[in-house]
C-alpha cells in the first residue's frame, strides 16, 4: 500500500476530515489478491491480483449519492452511514472491500506488487486529466510539480502524449530533477507568488498556446500561483482544480468571459481511470523504474509514516505485507 505524505497529520486528527465515529484500519489505495467474493459477481475470480480505490461512491439511483474515502474521510455530511459501513482502509492482511471499488490488474505478471502500488501516485492527477478533457499533442501546465500527485501529474502528461508540459512549483532542486528525468518536454518554471510576473514565465516556457492547466497545489495559502496559472492558458484553455486551497480564488469574470475559459472543480477519480493507467503501464509509457520507491514491511509502519512525510518529487513510499 502507498502512503500519503500527511499520514502522520491524518493520525495526529490535524486535518479538516471527517474521521469514521468508531475504532477503524486507515489506508487508502493498495495491491492485493483477491481471497474470495461474494454473491452476484461474474468477474471477479479468487486469485486475480487488483487494484483497490477508497474513493466508494453510494449505489443508489439518486442525483448527488453520498461519497468517502474509506479508510481516510467523509466527503459530506450525508457521508455518515457510508462511512460507518465501510469505515476500514488497506493497511491490515485481509480486507474487506465493495466490488466498485476493485478493479483487475491485467498483463503486469512480471511487475512487483509494491511497484505496482505506487502507481497510485498517478490516477488522481490522471482522473484530473481525463476530466479536464487532456488531448494528445496539448501543452500542459501542473501547478504544484514538486508534490507527491503534482509529480505524477508531470510524468502523466509526458506519457500521454503533451507537447510540452510546464512544471511549476517552489522547490528549485525538484524541477530541475523532474526535467533531468522525464526529459526535454518537461520545462520548469519556479514561482515568484507575482501573478503578473509568473504568468509571464509561464507563457514564455511553454512557447506557444497553453491548452490545460493541473492545479494540484496542496494546501495552498495563496491563491496566486492557480491564478498564474488561469491567466497564462490561451482562449478557450481548461484549468482543472484538483489540489486543495485553504484561500478563497477570486476569478477574474471578465478575464474568463472574454477568454472562453472554463474552470472544472475535480474530485478523485472514475474508475475507469485504473484501466487507463494499467494500460498506460503495460504499454511502457509509464515507466515505473523512474519512481524512487521506498519499500517497509507491516511491522515498520511508524519508520514509513516518517518516510513519507519526507517525500518530494517522484518519491514513493509503500508498505508490504510481506
Amino acid at each position: 500500500m502507498p502512503l500519503l505524505s500527511y499520514t502522520r497529520a491524518y493520525l495526529n486528527g490535524e486535518l479538516p476530515y471527517w474521521y469514521p465515529e468508531k475504532p477503524f484500519t486507515p489506508g487508502a489505495n493498495g495491491i492485493g489478491v483477491i481471497k474470495e467474493v461474494g454473491e452476484d459477481l461474474y468477474h471477479l475470480k479468487a486469485g486475480q491480483r487488483v487494484v483497490v480505490t477508497p474513493h466508494l461512491i453510494a449505489n443508489d439511483p439518486v442525483a448527488d449519492p453520498a461519497q468517502i474515502l474509506m479508510g481516510l474521510s467523509g466527503i459530506s455530511p450525508d457521508s455518515g452511514q457510508l462511512l460507518a459501513d465501510w469505515s476500514d482502509g488497506t493497511l491490515r492482511e485481509i480486507a474487506l472491500f465493495p466490488a466498485s471499488a476493485v478493479s483487475v490488474i491485467d498483463g503486469l505478471d512480471e511487475v512487483s506488487s509494491s511497484k505496482l502500488a505506487a502507481s497510485a501516485k498517478f490516477v488522481v492527477p490522471l482522473g484530473g486529466l481525463l476530466r479536464g478533457r487532456f488531448r494528445v499533442g496539448e501543452t500542459l501546465i501542473v501547478h504544484g510539480a514538486t508534490g507527491y500527485f503534482g509529480s505524477g501529474a508531470v510524468m502523466a502528461g509526458v506519457a500521454m502524449g503533451a507537447e510540452r508540459v510546464v512544471a511549476a512549483g517552489r522547490n528549485q532542486t525538484v524541477l530541475s530533477a523532474l526535467t533531468d528525468q522525464l526529459g526535454p518536454q518537461v520545462v520548469p518554471v519556479v514561482l515568484s507568488g507575482n501573478v503578473e510576473d509568473d504568468t509571464v514565465m509561464l507563457k514564455e516556457a511553454a512557447e506557444g498556446p497553453i491548452q490545460l492547466g493541473l492545479d494540484m497545489v496542496g494546501l495552498a495559502d495563496s491563491p496566486n500561483g492557480t491564478l498564474a496559472v488561469l491567466n497564462s492558458l490561451s482562449r478557450g484553455g481548461r484549468l482543472v482544480l484538483d489540489g486543495s486551497m485553504s484561500v478563497p480564488l477570486p476569478v477574474p469574470y471578465g478575464d474568463l468571459l472574454r477568454n472562453n475559459w472554463e474552470i472544472i472543480g475535480n474530485f478523485m477519480y472514475r474508475p475507469e481511470a485504473f484501466r487507463t493507467l494499467m494500460g498506460l503501464i503495460r504499454a511502457g509509457k509509464i515507466d515505473l523504474e523512474k519512481l524512487h520507491t521506498t519499500r517497509f514491511e507491516l511491522v515498520e509502519l511508524e519508520r514509513a509514516i516518517d518516510a513519507a512525510s519526507a517525500m518530494r518529487g517522484l518519491d514513493c513510499v509503500v508498505v508490504t505485507m510481506n
